[in-house]
């Protein structure tokens, strides 16, 4: 059983705490300071080493299944446009998530862009597409403008410090009715190992520190793209839920996907003694008994912010100018009115007959 305090404080953990640092990022990004620079949130030389310690390991395909199936359902998404696109750009491309189901039918040529030349050395696209790799840091986007027709990126552009200037750079480098697609985690990811984390050390040490990096939100995202200039934007969330034996084999995973902490403030040690506390609240708040396997574990929630968004294009559909209206919604209202008196009547009749 949990002690007393730790029951007591668990519902502002989940209802308050936790949305609270996972807009943290956005705030920052959204709102520069007097003198045009960006609050920095995360530390790019960390997340670059740990992009290259997971590249580079032995078992690294052993941490491929969230980001593969990530990968796949974005260029599934790719296939449902119907058009071919002459040059397109993977940015942050990883391992080739999204780049190994791109095939000539879709891509004509295809730029590879990730700060790991191992990543960059390990990427298969399918036979005829031309493909450019280059090493490119998320933080500075350079291509030229109006060369690129599609711009896709599978989990990356949420571990971007100024995220403004990078879909700034995306629209300017995107030709005419280009389009931009993109998958990041959103702020429910991993809500439950953030609670336990902070549960355990409000318990252990008597305050709280910053464990998970933050994440954010569908509405930032949305008005993130529309300032960019994007149009016709469509923006949808998927939540994956995964199982874990305990939270070290999930925490061990993380740093597998190259996923771990790199904010600026993070804290660089976690004691050892709120670490198996924060594994004990995660199992009691959390963990789920299978009657199949007879095997207890602790559920891990990734959600997934998907978006498409496009550039402006004198032929792109428009919507209709506010007041040009030929039905009134007062009337579409009285129809639907009329349509169930006409069923009840119906009915009525029918029970008659009978």
């Amino acid at each position: 059983m949990l002690p007393p305090k730790i029951t007591k404080i668990s519902t502002l953990i989940h209802s308050h705490i936790r949305r609270k640092l996972s807009r943290t990022a956005v705030k920052y990004q959204i709102k520069n300071d007097s003198s045009g620079g960006v609050m920095q949130i995360f530390d790019r030389k960390t997340k670059t080493l740990q992009r290259e310690r997971a590249a580079s390991a032995q078992d690294v395909n052993l941490y491929d299944y969230l980001k593969e199936e990530i990968g796949y359902r974005l260029a599934d998404r790719i296939f449902d446009i119907k058009r071919k696109f002459k040059c397109a750009a993977d940015i942050g491309c990883s391992r080739g998530y999204v780049s190994k189901h791109i095939s000539i039918d879709s891509v004509e040529e295809l730029i590879l862009c990730d700060v790991s030349q191992a990543n960059l050395d390990s990427v298969i696209v399918g036979d005829g597409v031309k493909v450019i790799k280059q090493i490119l840091d998320e933080e500075n986007i350079h291509f030229e403008s109006n060369s690129l027709d599609l711009v896709v990126s599978s989990l990356n552009l949420h571990w971007v410090n100024d995220l403004p200037k990078a879909l700034n750079s995306i629209i300017s480098a995107l030709k005419q009715d280009g389009v931009f697609m993109a998958s990041v985690f959103g702020g429910e990811t991993l809500y439950e190992l953030r609670s336990s984390l902070q549960l355990a050390e409000l318990e252990r040490r008597g305050g709280l520190s910053p464990h998970i990096s933050p994440f954010t939100e569908v509405r930032d995202i949305g008005s993130l793209l529309t300032r960019a200039g994007f149009t016709m934007l469509t923006i949808d969330t998927d939540e994956i839920i995964v199982n874990y034996p305990t939270m070290f084999e999930l925490m061990w995973d993380l740093k597998g996907m190259a996923e771990s902490n790199a904010a600026l403030n993070r804290s660089l040690h976690l004691h050892r003694d709120t670490q198996f506390a924060a594994a004990a609240i995660y199992e009691q708040l959390y963990g789920k008994y299978d009657e199949e396997t007879q095997r207890s574990g602790i559920p891990a929630t990734f959600q997934i912010i998907n978006m498409i968004g496009w550039k402006p294009h004198p032929k792109q559909p428009k919507p209709i100018e506010r007041g040009t209206g030929e039905v009134s919604l007062k009337d579409l209202h009285r129809l639907d009115e009329i349509i169930k008196e006409i069923k009840t009547v119906k009915l009525d009749d029918d029970n008659e007959k009978k």
